[in-house]
């Protein structure tokens, strides 16, 4: 299946379930573009990661099934919010096959409504603050929920950028695939150092 394929959708209306049935590197580059909803607050989608299942070493189904991450194995179209190092939230996507753990996380928005003055939606935990995502919404589901993703019109493969994920350097040969995609220029894209694998020259962790 080409990873710049697209799922009909009216615009405005939540993408169906089907849109999320597909490999997460496809669902991630198509993503682009796209509205993220959370009550009375939206986003233009401009930043996105694919994490592609239990044998990608950066996805958290690589460390098992666990109470945490067990809504990676789907059903897809639904929400995965975690917490991480203490303090931040991160909202992801299900993906793919239903029994086969995959997801997007949404990295990067640029704001659309909802918002009072100027307000910063680079990056994961910046983006779950300024809609007000956390563990409340994990597992939520995008099509009929509070939270949910509008279609919008696709960025055109001109304007998309491909490479490393940002902060897995522990992933082996995983840590440099090139499974992130962002809208090049946006000012939504967060800023952090795409990843090396471990031991190469210039890595920092």
């Amino acid at each position: 299946m080409p990873w710049t394929v697209n799922i009909a959708a009216a615009p405005g209306e939540p993408l169906p379930h089907s849109f999320y049935q597909r490999p997460a590197r496809v669902v991630a580059r198509a993503l682009l573009g796209k509205l993220l909803v959370h009550e009375d607050r939206a986003g233009r989608i401009v930043e996105t990661e694919a994490y592609v299942g239990a044998h990608d070493l950066a996805c958290h189904a690589a460390r098992g099934r666990t109470a945490r991450t067990a809504i990676l194995w789907g059903p897809p179209g639904r929400a995965y919010v975690y917490f991480v190092y203490g303090m931040h939230w991160c909202f992801n996507a299900v993906t793919g096959r239903e029994g086969r753990p995959a997801a997007v996380l949404v990295r990067g928005l640029e704001p659309v409504q909802g918002f009072q003055g100027a307000v910063r939606l680079d990056g994961p935990a910046r983006l779950c603050r300024g809609l007000d995502i956390t563990g409340a919404q994990n597992g939520a589901d995008l099509v009929t929920s509070d939270l949910r993703i509008l279609h919008a019109p696709a960025v055109p493969g001109s304007a998309v950028e491909r490479g490393a994920r940002i902060g897995v350097d522990y992933a082996e040969e995983w840590a440099e695939a090139p499974l992130r995609f962002w809208v090049r220029g946006s000012p939504g894209v967060s800023r952090g150092r795409p990843s090396r694998r471990r031991g190469q020259a210039g890595a920092l962790r």
